[in-house]
């Protein structure tokens, strides 16, 4: 006996339903530039450690801290943040986005954290080389890590997968995106090495950087001293004090 027909209400060759349909505008859009700053003043950020910028940015500009370096790793990753927003799962974006970046920047990739696909892998790592993209950022999964730690090309993620992600979109780009738990602008200063990412908004940048400066210089003397173990600890105990913190010196051995 052959098999029953499923019957279907559904006239043939509907379309899809249109809560299915990808429309212009908010959330599929794509802006090809935005205003930029010297790249000399970028190229500055890369002598400092990520964790002196984030302290001077009053640590709230530090991204995630499973956003990690695995890929490039041992020298700063420095440039403009083409900014792009992917559907979970998706990277038609990021392919576009090899189009649209300029040599020198950085691909802030807002995956949501998604942690079922990842969002590109060796090919794409392979093509921004050839662009001459900086590295990528990605809150969310890349793949094929091994090929693309043999490319020493910088990549920052949360981690990586096999599952590799579908072409269809929605997505943005050049557009503001939340990564990492903070607000990246396109065109805002990113900044990575083995510490993890910290984003320079760039209407701060030329001021952050002449306080970094003066920071630095600051510190040398100091820091040498410590180096060689000199350095005095009252400042704890007259904070302590200050503040009206209880301190009991009872030996409760005795």
């Amino acid at each position: 006996m052959g098999a029953v027909p499923i019957q279907s209400d559904e006239p043939t060759g509907a379309k899809p339903p249109r809560s299915a349909a990808i429309h212009p505008g908010p959330g599929f859009r794509i802006r090809s530039g935005f205003p930029r700053l010297d790249n000399a003043l970028v190229a500055k950020f890369a002598q400092f450690a990520t964790p002196e910028i984030s302290d001077l940015l009053n640590r709230l500009y530090a991204l995630d801290s499973e956003i990690v370096c695995l890929s490039g790793g041992g020298r700063s990753l420095v440039g403009l943040a083409c900014t792009i927003r992917t559907f979970p799962g998706d990277n038609l974006m990021v392919h576009k986005s090899l189009d649209v970046a300029h040599p020198g920047d950085v691909v802030v990739v807002a995956a949501s954290g998604g942690r079922s696909n990842a969002v590109l892998g060796d090919t794409v790592s392979m093509k921004a080389m050839h662009r001459g993209i900086a590295g990528f950022v990605v809150d969310g999964l890349i793949r094929d890590l091994p090929a693309v730690r043999a490319l020493e090309y910088p990549v920052f993620a949360r981690g990586t997968t096999p599952v590799g992600p579908l072409h269809r979109g929605p997505g943005e780009i050049n557009f503001p995106v939340a990564c990492g738990g903070v607000v990246v602008n396109p065109g805002d200063i990113v900044v990575g090495d083995d510490a993890g990412v910290v984003i320079v908004p760039q209407q701060v940048a030329g001021d952050l950087l002449a306080r970094l400066n003066k920071h630095t210089a600051a510190n040398t003397d100091y820091l040498a001293e410590v180096r060689r173990g000199r350095f005095d600890n009252t400042w704890v105990d007259t904070y302590l004090k200050d503040n009206d913190c209880p301190i009991d010196d009872s030996d409760f051995g005795s």
